[in-house]
């Protein structure tokens, strides 16, 4: 007998830092969903943010492991990250793709990010590719996903509910830099990496 087709998550991010918002959706859509792994691909160039500063990848890459350790689900993919240039959605999923090529993907998201779907470059294969899993955002309903993208796009949407955790790596950065505690946002192994690597000062 050939080996089951696995549900693979995909949770792509700048992770500058991975924090608990982030760890908590993944377990969550991981559960809910049945999905049997979760992938954590951190960005090499998010496109969206092509003209902010963000950390170096070694170091985004290196709290996304120490982040995730202890969870057998979890992984961390350095594929966008060694492939470098700016990091499309669909460049990942082709490379995927290649290494799963029997198993269903998942991708993991907030539901703001997928109102703007189609504004993502080749949206549309990029669902062919996919399913989408939309984390809940405050201020973002289920109506405005609905204004903004068709129908057949809607149909391959799946929600996970208002689980997201109130927590951004904006406001870990921010409290680092102002040395605010961020302990319990975040594992102690990345608390304890930016300590080391006087990161975000």
């Amino acid at each position: 007998m050939g080996k089951r087709a696995m549900r693979l998550g995909i949770i792509g991010g700048t992770f500058d830092p991975i924090h608990y918002g982030h760890l908590f959706v993944a377990e969550e859509a991981r559960v809910r969903f049945r999905l049997d792994k979760i992938l954590f691909v951190p960005a090499g160039i998010p496109p969206h943010k092509k003209n902010e500063e963000i950390t170096p990848a070694k170091h985004r890459y290196a709290m996304t492991v120490i982040g995730i350790h202890g969870n057998s689900a979890f992984e961390c993919s350095p594929i966008e990250i060694e492939r470098g240039g700016v990091s499309y959605t669909i460049d990942t999923l082709i490379s995927l793709r290649e290494q799963y090529p029997q198993d269903e993907f998942f991708y993991i998201t907030g539901i703001d990010a997928i109102c703007d779907l189609l504004t993502w470059h080749r949206h549309s294969d990029v669902m062919r590719m996919a399913r989408f899993i939309a984390a809940a955002r405050p201020g973002y309903s289920l109506n405005r996903l609905r204004d903004r993208l068709p129908l057949e796009y809607l149909e391959n949407i799946l929600l996970l509910g208002s689980t997201m955790l109130d927590i951004s790596s904006t406001e870990l950065r921010h409290r680092v830099r102002h040395n605010l505690p961020i302990r319990y946002l975040t594992p102690d192994g990345v608390v304890e990496y930016i300590r080391k690597h006087r990161l975000y000062k």
